[in-house]
């Protein structure tokens, strides 16, 4: 379901940028780029007529329509875009406080998966080595592609890490997946940790 508020005065400004668009039916579409990470971030963009998905969840709001990447939707569950004018103009103000926030449950795509074990259970345990590790991707063959960073990257125990912790736990918890590969650089051993 979908839980995101559009004030008034963010609705006025947002239908002012669409008018200037000059094509008929453009609308927004909201989704959050690198869902449920650290590195998320909520965005807005044009939505002109041709670019909607089937999947695509909507609100009419003020003479335009807002579409809502199905991807995103439980990240940006609670948002809230407003817009307030001051001296030098205003400033569209967009507030997920869910989007970093991995949300999963049987049904969530391995990524969300992945990302909520990772920020949960993986990360907490290498930050106090000064690392960390993020998914890049997981492949056709349901493999999950990692990066290390931090006082991983370069650490002589992170072949020992990745096989025994990192993989042990993803693979343990998220049957379909087949296990883990590293694409680190781990040459650079300048913030490794020994």
């Amino acid at each position: 379901m979908l839980n995101v508020t559009i004030t008034p005065s963010g609705q006025t400004y947002l239908k002012e940028l669409l008018d200037k668009q000059d094509c008929e039916g453009i609308g927004i579409r909201m989704f959050v780029s690198n869902p449920g990470t650290p590195q998320a971030e909520t965005c807005i963009a044009y939505c002109r007529p041709g670019e909607i998905n089937e999947e695509d969840h909507t609100l009419e709001m003020n003479g335009f329509t807002a579409y809502f990447e199905d991807r995103s939707v439980p990240f940006l569950d609670e948002a809230k875009v407003d817009y307030a004018s001051d001296k030098m103009g205003g400033q569209l103000t967009i507030r997920a406080p869910n989007s970093k926030m991995p949300k999963i449950n049987d049904d969530s795509p391995v990524e969300d998966k992945i990302n909520y074990l990772l920020h949960n259970e993986v990360n907490p345990g290498l930050a106090s080595h000064g690392g960390n590790v993020s998914l890049v991707e997981v492949t056709e063959e349901k493999f999950a592609i990692l990066k290390f960073g931090g006082g991983c990257q370069g650490c002589s125990a992170v072949d020992v890490t990745l096989k025994q912790g990192v993989e042990k736990t993803l693979v343990e918890k998220i049957p379909e997946l087949q296990g883990v590969r590293d694409v680190t650089d781990h040459t650079d051993k300048s913030q490794a940790y020994y």
